[in-house]
C-alpha cells in the first residue's frame, strides 16, 4: 500500500494528567473513518490538566506520535489537540438583522455570520469554539436552515467555549516544541461528547463527567449544544494515592490494586479475598509484604468515592441539571472504568447512569475503546465533521466574557422541540 501524506490524516493528540495518547486516522471515500496507529506514553509533566513541567511533556508527546506514526507507516505534522484543564466556560452570543421581509440569500447568512462574529466580546479569554448553531426567524427559534426562507427579521446564535489564556499557550508551546503544528485545540468536552453521546442525547438534554486522572469535568448537554461546564479537581489519581498511603506501598502497585481487585461496590465475598501488597521499598529486607482483604481496599476506594460523588452531584444541580429535564448521566474518562462505577453513581445521583466508550471509528484496538479513550476518539470525529467555525483564521485568537447562563438548558431544549 502506497505511503500516505501527511495531509491525507488526521491525527488527534490527548494530552493528560496520566497519559499522553495520540491516533491517527484517515476519512474514507464512503465517509468511513479508519483507524491506522495509536500511541501512548504516561505523563509525567501535566498536573490536574495544566502543564507542569514543559520538557517532560514534550517528551512524552514525541514518543506518542512515533509510536503511532510507527504503526500508520506515514509522518505526520499536523495535529488535534484537546484542552481539558479547569477554567472553561461555555456561552450563548446572540445576534439578529432586519431583512424586511425579503427572501433569504447565502448573502444574508454571510453578513448575520459577520456580525456574529463581531458580537464575540474580548474580556480576557481565549476562545477556542465559537460555531453557529441554530437561526431565528421573526422569533421562532430552531430553524436550521433559513436559505430560501422570507422573514422580517434574521437571527442566529453562535456556541462560543472560551479557556483562561496561559494554559492553553502552555499546552501549544509543548505540540509545536516536538516540532508538530497545532492545527486547533478542542475543548475536552465537546470531542468526548461526541465521540460517547448520540445526537439524541446531546439534543434531549445529557450530563457528561469526565473522569480524568487529575481533572473531572462536568458537561451539560441540550438542544445539541454543550451548554454548562463545571470543573472539579479530583480525579482518579487521588485513588490511587489514597490507596498507597493507606497500605504503604509505591503508586504504581497501588495502581494495580485499583484497577485489578478495586471496586465501587461491595460484595459478600469481600472479607475472604486476600491481596499481596509489596512494600515501599524494594530494599531486600526493608519490609514484609501484607496481605489485605479486598473489602479492606474498596473501603478506601469508597471514602474517596463519596466525596468525589458529592462534589459531581453539586456540579450537576449548579448546573440547573434536575426536574424533568436531564434524566441521563454518562461516565467517561480514566476514572469511569472503576468496576461497579455505574451503579454506586446511580445510587448517589438518583439518575440513570452508564459509562460512555467511543464509537463510529473503524479498525479502533481494543486496548484504547474503553472511556478513557473517548475525548481521544472523539477529535478525530470533530476534525472529520469539519466544523463551521467564525474565528478569524489569522490575526489574533479572539477573546469572549462570560455571561449568565440562567434558563439556558430549558430555552435550548424549547427551541429543538420547535422545530418540529
Amino acid at each position: 500500500m502506497a505511503q500516505l501524506r501527511g495531509d491525507q490524516l488526521i491525527t488527534a493528540l490527548d494530552i493528560g494528567s496520566s497519559k499522553v495518547c495520540a491516533l491517527i486516522a484517515q476519512v474514507r471515500e464512503d465517509g468511513e473513518v479508519q483507524v491506522l496507529g495509536t500511541g501512548q506514553r504516561e505523563s509525567r509533566g501535566v498536573r490536574r490538566g495544566y502543564i507542569a513541567d514543559a520538557e517532560r511533556t514534550e517528551a512524552a508527546i514525541r514518543e506518542a506520535v512515533e509510536q503511532a506514526e510507527r504503526i500508520a507507516g506515514s509522518n505526520i505534522d499536523t495535529v488535534w489537540v484537546s484542552f481539558s484543564a479547569g477554567g472553561l466556560v461555555s456561552d450563548i452570543a446572540s445576534v439578529e438583522v432586519d431583512l424586511g421581509g425579503q427572501r433569504i440569500e447565502q448573502s444574508d447568512i454571510d453578513d448575520l455570520l459577520a456580525a456574529g462574529r463581531g458580537s464575540i466580546d474580548p474580556d480576557g479569554r481565549m476562545v477556542l469554539h465559537a460555531q453557529p448553531t441554530l437561526y431565528t426567524l421573526d422569533g421562532l427559534q430552531g430553524v436550521k436552515t433559513p436559505l430560501g426562507l422570507h422573514a422580517d427579521r434574521l437571527g442566529v446564535d453562535i456556541h462560543v467555549v472560551a479557556a483562561e489564556p496561559s494554559p492553553v499557550r502552555n499546552l501549544d508551546l509543548c505540540v509545536r516544541s516536538a516540532h508538530l503544528a497545532v492545527k486547533s485545540i478542542v475543548a475536552a468536552p465537546i470531542a468526548t461528547g461526541m465521540a460517547c453521546l448520540s445526537e439524541e442525547e446531546r439534543e434531549l438534554g445529557v450530563a457528561l463527567v469526565e473522569m480524568g486522572a487529575g481533572v473531572t469535568n462536568v458537561s451539560l448537554f441540550a438542544g445539541g449544544l454543550l451548554v454548562g461546564l463545571s470543573s472539579i479537581p479530583i480525579g482518579a489519581a487521588d485513588i490511587t494515592d489514597d490507596i498507597a498511603s493507606a497500605f504503604g506501598t509505591r503508586r504504581t502497585q497501588a495502581e494495580r490494586m485499583k484497577c485489578f481487585h478495586g471496586s465501587a461496590t461491595t460484595s459478600p465475598r469481600d472479607n475472604h479475598e486476600m491481596i499481596d501488597v509489596a512494600p515501599m521499598s524494594e530494599e531486600e529486607g526493608a519490609g514484609e509484604v501484607q496481605r489485605i482483604t479486598r473489602a479492606q481496599l474498596i473501603t478506601v476506594i469508597r471514602q474517596r468515592m463519596e466525596h468525589w460523588m458529592g462534589a459531581i452531584a453539586g456540579a450537576l444541580k449548579e448546573l440547573g441539571f434536575h426536574g424533568p429535564v436531564g434524566r441521563q448521566v454518562v461516565l467517561t474518562g480514566g476514572g469511569a472504568e472503576l468496576k461497579g462505577i455505574a451503579d454506586y453513581a446511580q445510587g448517589v445521583l438518583g439518575r440513570s447512569v452508564r459509562v460512555g466508550r467511543p464509537r463510529g471509528l473503524a479498525g479502533l484496538p481494543d486496548a484504547h475503546s474503553g472511556p478513557a479513550f473517548a475525548t481521544l476518539a472523539g477529535l478525530i470525529q470533530f476534525a472529520a465533521s469539519d466544523p463551521m467555525d467564525l474565528r478569524q483564521v489569522t490575526g489574533a485568537h479572539q477573546m469572549v466574557h462570560r455571561t449568565a447562563t440562567n434558563n439556558m438548558v430549558q430555552r435550548l431544549i424549547a427551541a429543538f422541540r420547535s422545530g418540529y
